[in-house]
């Protein structure tokens, strides 16, 4: 296993960060809830962010079996956080976002598209 193929599995395991948006939202609100709350909004998001997030720790054993997850997880990470970025520029009141989910889901795309570019997915014959 090769140095690159280790720190991917090690980053896989955002997921625990993915698994905890629901504590984020609530100790961070101005950085992880947007305004006014929502709680069907909030059960949304927390079940698919808890998902996901179990699915990336379950990655992490083999990342390179998983590689359309986890270029689901980089390209969905960073057009959420482009579409959030707008609207915490646009709507004074949610500019927290903007040093909360916004920096951490782009940062999340990039660790992951970096580390995930040079994984070769095996081939099934």
């Amino acid at each position: 296993m090769d140095e690159q193929h280790r720190y991917l599995q090690i980053a896989l395991v955002v997921g625990i960060a993915f698994i905890l948006v629901y504590p984020l939202m609530k100790v961070w609100p101005s950085g992880w809830s947007w305004q006014p709350g929502q709680y069907e909004y909030e059960q949304m998001i927390v079940g698919v962010y808890a998902t996901l997030g179990v699915f990336l720790l379950w990655a992490s054993r083999k990342p390179e079996v998983h590689l359309s997850l986890i270029w689901f997880t980089v390209w969905s990470s960073f057009v959420h956080g482009l579409i959030m970025a707008v609207h915490a520029v646009i709507d004074p009141a949610e500019r927290g976002h903007l040093f909360g989910d916004v920096p951490a889901l782009i940062l999340v795309a990039i660790v992951l598209g970096f580390l995930a570019s040079r994984e070769v997915a095996p081939v099934h014959e």
